[in-house]
């Protein structure tokens, strides 16, 4: 895809193409950051793992509405965090109809050592940038956060 010219200004920048370079910046850092995690877990069994470790316990259908899936995807998924010693599984004592998930101090020590390098590496990126450069993202910083938010009409599970 083509750069925008310099001379362009971004009101004059099409949002069309604002949204595909943004998609493709977006995508390629997410890849990188992924890489540079250094785990040996699929993206949706880090996800699932992350949120556990943020918002936990939850029960299962909680962590699916969470992460977007369909209930027997997320049994999936939790089926091989709870073989590798990253999360447990208990019943509600007052309905055992319920299950919850929680992270074992395994799985929050990977989930903690995955942020810690890919802050490492992003930080490091970040150090190479020009002075203009840092503070033209610091200020993007604000817009991505809004863009990035869930739509308000979907329920957020920590709130």
């Amino acid at each position: 895809m083509p750069r925008t010219d310099a001379t362009a200004t971004p009101s004059t920048v099409a949002p069309a193409e604002m949204a595909a370079r943004l998609r493709l910046s977006s995508t390629r850092l997410h890849r990188q950051l992924r890489r540079e995690a250094g785990v040996a877990l699929t993206p949706s069994q880090i996800s699932a793992l992350a949120a556990i470790d943020n918002y936990g316990p939850l029960t299962l259908g909680a962590l699916a509405d969470h992460e977007g899936v369909a209930p027997p995807s997320i049994t999936k998924v939790l089926a091989i965090l709870e073989e590798d010693g990253f999360v447990v599984r208990t019943q509600d004592a007052t309905d055992r109809r319920v299950s919850y998930v929680a992270v074992t101090p395994k799985g929050s020590a990977l989930v903690a050592e995955s942020r810690r390098r890919k802050t490492a590496w992003l930080s490091g990126r970040i150090r190479e940038l020009t002075p203009d450069q840092r503070g033209r993202l610091a200020d993007a910083l604000d817009v991505l956060d809004a863009l990035a938010q869930k739509d308000p009409a979907q329920k957020d599970p920590s709130s």
